[in-house]
């Protein structure tokens, strides 16, 4: 029986699977472009500013405030422990907001895996690097206070309004803030900015990006706490540097809630001491869920 030359040359098709998996996408070849990413980017910022001020105005009203008098209002909200509390209740609904759009884009309509997309292993990366880590920042951290000092921030009122914020703010710093904000910036972003980019381009923009959103929140009178800002600057560097070398997700998240949730921690337990003074400075940085 004579076989063509034709038939010898033959190549059978690959598998259905074989196809699929090859059309899967991976954390550093995303379904999104970099507009889509600053699209989440901006609505994340736009959650945080528009959901406190929905929660807080039917309470100013109660109080009959004179509105007009921003100052005043300022204070109010600053000290006021139900006007804190609504302000810090807001991030619940801008997190579950945030993640939910996240996933329809990291997903593209529930079409692909959010984990895989993202990148959930942790390849090499041990909990042990992010005490380690932790550990050099804290260090870091309290070297900056003795160059710049510490200046009283937003941040710090927020935690000597009341003990339920310091809990709330715990709550939030440890399980929420890591998740969402890894997701948008070392997820969303980064993943767009170095396909389109390059690497070296993509860890600077995702690095300013988080750090200029944060300063409001650490500064007083628009003077910054110089320190802190050097501290998240540095922080947002080692994240972002974290998912270039893992080429996942997952383990800045992980060193993200490492540092949140041992600050945490030591407000708490700062707390339950009954301190004179809640921390502050580089003490109090790392727990800045408010984009």
């Amino acid at each position: 029986m004579e076989i063509s030359e034709s038939t010898e040359n033959f190549v059978a098709p690959p598998p259905d699977d074989a196809i699929f998996n090859a059309a899967l996408p991976t954390p550093n070849n995303p379904p999104w472009n970099g507009w889509t990413a600053f699209g989440v980017w901006f609505a994340s910022i736009i959650f945080i500013i528009v959901l406190p001020n929905l929660f807080l105005t039917p309470y100013l009203f109660s109080k009959n405030l004179n509105t007009s008098d921003q100052s005043a209002v300022y204070e109010f909200l600053m000290t006021d422990p139900t006007a804190v509390i609504l302000r810090l209740a807001s991030v619940i609904p801008a997190h579950i907001f945030t993640l939910f759009i996240a996933w329809l884009v990291v997903t593209k309509f529930n079409t692909f895996s959010f984990r895989q997309t993202l990148g959930w292993g942790l390849d090499k990366f041990k909990i042990w690097h992010g005490i380690v880590l932790f550990i050099l920042f804290y260090a870091i951290g309290l070297a900056l206070i003795k160059v710049f000092g510490e200046v009283e921030t937003e941040f710090d009122k927020l935690l000597k309004s009341s003990q339920a914020a310091v809990y709330l703010i715990a709550f939030f710093a440890t399980f929420t803030a890591p998740l969402v904000e890894e997701v948008v910036y070392r997820g969303l972003l980064y993943s767009a900015f170095q396909r389109r980019f390059g690497v070296t381009l993509a860890v600077v923009l995702v690095t300013i990006l988080f750090t200029v959103v944060h300063i409001p929140q650490y500064s007083s009178e628009s003077i910054p706490d110089y320190a802190t800002v050097i501290m998240l600057l540095l922080l947002s560097l080692t994240l972002t540097m974290i998912r270039v070398r893992t080429n996942n997700l997952l383990p800045c998240i992980i060193f993200h809630t490492i540092v949140n949730g041992i600050q945490s921690i030591f407000l708490i337990l700062k707390l339950w001491l009954e301190s004179a003074e809640p921390a502050s400075g580089a003490s109090g940085f790392f727990l800045y869920f408010f984009k």
